[in-house]
């Protein structure tokens, strides 16, 4: 097992930061989180058509690149440093996911190619008002209707829900638990916008009322490939968590050599240091278990279940602490609304419970393990 990266994929790297860090300052994060889409399309448009990156993990024969998730996170972890405002999680993480691991070859063929064009923004409507990540605890239903399906049900806390054009809602049947696909301008499909702590990624509610829909994959068969598309999802936020964790620890060691207090830089005084010596050790284990998880996520094996909740649980905690020790360490400018480290303290935070929590990971973990 090797993880270290080829030369392609640190060139991919390089290219992503620079495109990110001339597309993503501070001062562009800040003007689209006040903006009720959250995106700018025309950056958007620059990522399928120049970079191709909404089409990376997708295969060549349905339009993409044909790369896998070692590429895809090598993104991710520079989107989280650069807290890039865009539905690209959704709909490359989560829908283009969950149509590969629970489509049928026509169902690929449908929808993939626009997704990788970037056409289609997608998501995934995965939980109800009550937020929980259990698949089987789903309460959304649906039922035939003449050659297609209705779907009824609200989905709460939907990623991008309100800029998607199609969004993939798992419900159950008389069959069991099965994927569809609804248009976002379906009659029968309302979206609300919600309130968040962190802006930078929007959440809706959708409520669906006989809004027709079309059934992915086979019906009643749903489960396991949706189960899998949020491991894989979970080792992509984790690997996003790693790149937000980085940036937080690299901008308090910036600040520790440059302010100076009683004549001496602050980065002196044993506390500041052993502050920025717990965050190394943290981003550091948490790119090797986000690593770890990439790799499994990659070969799809019976490794990935529990790699993917040892990531996202210790990910999500060494963000957060990150982020919050990222503001002690400024002092009293930490503190402000105003400042940056508080951009990156509400995505921990937020990131820390999407897709599940750290316990409620490591409860998975402990049943994957048979503890």
């Amino acid at each position: 097992m090797n993880f270290g990266f080829t030369e392609e994929q640190e060139e991919l790297r390089k290219m992503v930061k620079r495109f990110l860090d001339e597309k993503s300052p501070e001062t562009e994060v800040r003007r689209l989180m006040a903006t009720a889409e959250g995106y700018d399309p025309q950056v958007w448009a620059q990522m399928a058509n120049e970079l191709a990156l909404q089409g990376l993990g997708i295969p060549e024969e349905f339009g993409g690149q044909g790369y896998g998730p070692v590429e895809l996170y090598v993104v991710f972890e520079e989107m989280g440093a650069a807290l890039l405002c865009s539905p690209y999680f959704s709909s490359v993480a989560l829908a283009a996911n969950a149509v590969l691991l629970v489509g049928s070859e026509q169902d690929k063929a449908t929808f993939l190619p626009d997704i990788a064009s970037g056409e289609t923004i997608a998501t995934v409507a995965l939980t109800d008002d009550s937020g929980q990540w259990d698949l089987k605890a789903t309460s959304t239903t649906a039922a035939a209707s003449g050659d297609g399906f209705i779907v009824n049900g609200i989905r709460s806390y939907v990623t991008d829900g309100s800029v998607a054009s199609i969004i993939f809602v798992p419900a159950v049947t008389a069959k069991g638990l099965s994927l569809f696909a609804v248009s976002a301008d379906s009659p029968g499909v309302t979206r609300t916008g919600l309130a968040t702590m962190d802006q930078t990624r929007k959440q809706s509610r959708i409520e669906f009322k006989d809004a027709t829909a079309v059934l992915v994959g086979t019906e009643g068969a749903a489960l396991e490939g949706l189960e899998t598309t949020l491991q894989v999802a979970a080792s992509a936020l984790a690997a996003e968590q790693v790149g937000g964790a980085q940036r937080v620890l690299n901008n308090a060691v910036e600040y520790a050599k440059n302010r100076v207090q009683f004549g001496r830089p602050i980065g002196s005084f044993q506390a500041i240091k052993h502050k920025c010596a717990d965050m190394l050790l943290d981003v550091e284990s948490a790119k090797s278990a986000a690593y770890y998880a990439a790799w499994a996520a990659q070969e799809l094996n019976d490794e990935l279940p529990i790699a993917a909740s040892l990531a996202k649980s210790f990910c999500s905690e060494a963000y957060f602490h990150c982020a919050a020790e990222n503001i002690q360490i400024h002092g009293g400018i930490g503190f402000t609304w105003e400042h940056h480290a508080h951009l990156y303290f509400k995505r921990a935070k937020s990131s820390e419970l999407f897709l599940g929590d750290p316990s409620y990971h490591r409860e998975l973990l402990a049943q994957r393990l048979g503890i």
